[in-house]
């Protein structure tokens, strides 16, 4: 299927590992031109050369911008490296396992800061424009951690929650046009620090890895469907649908790639 993403601009953050890579990297073999940002020249370029290898020849598509989209100065820095943008990915986040009791204030502030107001800095800034050419999309990167709180990580879950609001209120502003704003919810996808997360809320920590994830689904998410780590080309394959031309009818939407794990439609 041609997405026809040809010589469309995509800037996704949080890419240079996990999720946003993948998605990077999928948007580059569709002849998306792709802009990576981060704080480590080394991470930068390791992703480029792990695209590079994936989906050879699509090195020249991508672009490194050395800039932390997490906080405001970098998101000003961001954008005077890249004034406009057709795809806007908001895929930067954090996330932990923290008993609701030993969330600190300081935590709180954190994780609105980088899962929340990262991608709203840049959602107001590449907004007007797509609006202007009446063409774009703003996809947030979600989770189904929105919808289904686990309870220990509420401070997780609210950022994702807050991420759902800000994709269906901006949805509503593009009314009438080609512009549209949407979520994707994936379930727990592997990712880097993906086993030192299960490790921190297994029983045996020292346990073969595959007995850790057997035990995480069956604990933590046994609503899940699939009973087994999502990997990041399954979200990709979709984000990289939502992007495209394609799906000019899906807009104002929380799309799930859950595995399964929201038991009811939502």
């Amino acid at each position: 299927m041609d997405l026809q993403l040809d010589g469309r601009t995509a800037l996704v953050t949080g890419s240079t590992a996990g999720i946003g890579l993948a998605i990077a990297a999928r948007l580059a073999a569709e002849g998306a031109h792709v802009v990576i940002p981060g704080r480590s020249r080394e991470k930068l370029d390791a992703a480029v050369a792990h695209i590079e290898r994936a989906h050879p020849g699509t090195a020249a598509r991508v672009r490194t911008v050395l800039a932390n989209p997490a906080d405001a100065a970098g998101a000003t820095l961001l954008a005077r490296e890249l004034p406009d943008v057709d795809i806007l990915v908001n895929n930067l986040g954090i996330y932990e396992s923290k008993a609701f009791g030993d969330v600190s204030d300081e935590d709180w502030r954190k994780f609105f800061e980088v899962n929340v107001l990262s991608g709203a800095r840049l959602a107001r800034q590449y907004l007007p424009g797509m609006m202007k050419r009446n063409w774009g999309r703003i996809i947030f990167i979600a989770s189904d951690s929105a919808l289904v709180i686990p309870p220990d990580m509420i401070h997780y879950g609210m950022t994702k929650s807050a991420q759902l609001s800000i994709s269906r209120g901006l949805a509503a502003t593009t009314k009438g046009t080609r512009v549209t704003v949407n979520a994707v919810l994936p379930g727990t996808t592997r990712s880097e620090g993906i086993g030192d997360f299960f490790k921190s809320v297994a029983s045996n920590p020292n346990a073969p890895m595959a007995e850790i994830e057997a035990e995480f689904f069956k604990k933590e998410r046994p609503t899940s469907l699939l009973q087994r780590v999502i990997e990041a080309e399954e979200i990709a394959a979709l984000v990289a649908f939502v992007a495209s031309p394609l799906s000019s009818a899906t807009n104002g939407a929380a799309l799930r790639a859950d595995g399964g794990v929201v038991p009811t439609i939502a």
